[in-house]
């Protein structure tokens, strides 16, 4: 059926510069879903069908997390998104007396394969796809989903979603490091061989601009310095032995959508321009499927308010809509309480809704690029294009990524622009509704979610049992395998696996790890 407006009138699924009379046809746009993609990287996008609607969740233990997807699946969710809590992103167990307190607080706690099951109970995992927020320990969280998919009979063919992977990061604005970089690299390339050869289907990391952007980069900051982060992962995986064309295909990118409505579609379409043209003349890839800048989306955090927080709604409308319109393939949606507190049920649900809305009751989805060949959007994503670039050219004349970060190139430049902005506000020249105008007195009291603290003496339970209950001698001679494997040049994968089905704990393996390659110190910046 084709599309109409609510006017009658047709609705072509692809504009070009043949709509307008007189409209110079001498353009860099190119067409939906061809070099250099900067209309999108499928030539029918949303006209087909829409986005994946991911919602991030994670809190307490593995069972009240299980209940929560559950919940957002028979809401309609398409794509779930995991939570770890603190400790699991940095590699302990629950039972660490360095993590008292912090266990289950801003996501789930996984410490060995049981919870990871648990946290999976009713979800058929060849039916959904789920994106895992996790760095340093990726390997060991990847490698527990594919064991419990194993468990319900799905192959490593059938499992499709996505690690962060994106350790880099970590090092200049978000710090869940635990090994050095070189370390980090190593691991990052070994996930790489794995997933070519195991699970074909996954996105083997996805490359994130969106914690340097809550940390205070710019649009422009945001897109140079994760594409300078990518080439560096890039590099490293030729170095191992890599393809190209092998592995660029299962890369992924993750951003943040901002309420700055116009640069945020223009930045999605200058960064597709930027990664196309790096990898296919800079890296010589040949498949367009390498070339293709596929991200997820989720709105801005950090613009969220504790103030008047029903006001977020509306701000994370507003950034999903540049999201879609800059051409994302998913996106998770803020609820409107997570400046207070873990969402609650309802808010979580009315974040869902936001995108449902969006792709079911407005007429964004029923054609391609819809901004194409705007005046502004386009001067926009020229201008963004170039200053971008401008930044990986002094990333890339400091070495690297990795080199610029042992300078402290890439934080300082983002903290000089959350320093900027926070001036602005302060001052008054940057206007939060709410926060510095708009103010209203007598606000609503609100209950936010709350993390009963004695799930942490229950997990430390559950914990104790799993080691209880498993051979103490097959966890430690596949200990012993993964140590052997970490300190010479084979993938550790596979042993870290065997590790895993023995039930060994996240701590436990990470700890094998930092027992070979060290644990990363940031150098002083005084």
């Amino acid at each position: 059926m084709s599309a109409t407006t609510e006017s009658g009138l047709p609705i072509e699924p692809v504009y070009g510069p043949e709509a307008l009379d007189g409209w110079d046809p001498d353009t860099k746009l190119g067409e939906p879903g061809a070099y250099p993609f900067t209309r999108g990287v499928y030539p029918n996008m949303y006209t087909g069908r829409p986005w994946t609607m991911r919602q991030y969740a994670g809190f307490g233990t593995a069972a009240e997390s299980n209940r929560r997807y559950h919940q957002l699946v028979e809401a309609g969710t398409g794509g779930l998104s995991v939570a770890f809590d603190l400790p699991t992103q940095m590699g302990f167990d629950s039972d660490a007396a360095l993590v008292k307190g912090e266990v289950g607080k801003v996501g789930v706690a996984i410490d060995s394969i049981e919870d990871m099951r648990t946290l999976f109970d009713g979800i058929p995992l060849d039916q959904v796809s789920t994106s895992m927020t996790i760095n340093a320990p990726a390997a060991l969280l990847l490698l527990l989903y594919e064991l419990v998919g194993a468990e319900q009979g799905v192959a490593g063919d059938k499992l499709t979603g996505t690690i962060q992977n994106d350790v880099l990061k970590e090092y200049i604005a978000r710090g869940t490091y635990i090994f050095p970089p070189a370390a980090s690299l190593r691991l990052v390339s070994d996930i790489f061989a794995y997933c070519r050869r195991e699970l074909p289907r996954w996105n083997m990391i996805s490359i994130s601009g969106y914690h340097m952007a809550e940390a205070g980069a710019n649009p422009a900051q945001e897109v140079a310095f994760t594409l300078a982060n990518a080439k560096e992962y890039v590099r490293a995986a030729l170095s191992a032995g890599l393809e190209v064309d092998e592995f660029a295909p299962r890369l992924s990118f993750f951003f943040v959508s901002r309420t700055s409505f116009l640069e945020e579609v223009a930045k999605f379409r200058a960064a597709r321009r930027i990664w196309a043209q790096m990898m296919r003349d800079e890296f010589g890839a040949k498949n367009p499927k390498s070339q293709m800048l596929r991200f997820h989306t989720q709105t801005a955090g950090v613009q969220l308010t504790a103030q008047q927080p029903e006001v977020n709604l509306v701000r994370v409308a507003v950034q999903a809509m540049a999201a879609v319109l800059g051409g994302t393939q998913s996106l998770h949606t803020n609820a409107y309480d997570e400046a207070i507190a873990l969402p609650t049920e309802k808010a979580a649900r009315l974040a869902l809704r936001t995108q449902q809305v969006l792709a079911h009751e407005t007429d964004i989805t029923r054609t391609v690029d819809p901004f194409a060949g705007s005046y502004a959007v386009e001067s926009m994503t020229d201008d963004l294009e170039e200053a971008a670039r401008d930044l990986m050219r002094q990333v890339d004349d400091l070495g690297g990524a990795v080199a610029a970060i042992e300078r402290g190139f890439q934080k300082q430049e983002i903290e000089r622009s959350a320093y900027a902005v926070a001036q602005e506000i302060d001052h008054g020249d940057r206007v939060v509704v709410g926060v510095n105008r708009y103010n209203s007195d007598g606000e609503e009291p609100y209950e936010p979610l709350r993390v009963d603290p004695e799930l942490e003496a229950q997990q430390i339970e559950r914990l104790a049992r799993v080691r209880e209950s498993r051979s103490a001698a097959d966890v430690e001679r596949c200990l012993g395998a993964l140590r052997d494997a970490a300190a010479g040049k084979a993938n550790v994968m596979d042993p870290m696996r065997e590790a895993l089905a023995a039930r060994a704990t996240v701590g436990e393996v990470c700890d094998a790890l930092r027992e070979t390659w060290g644990v990363y110190q940031p150098p002083s910046t005084l």
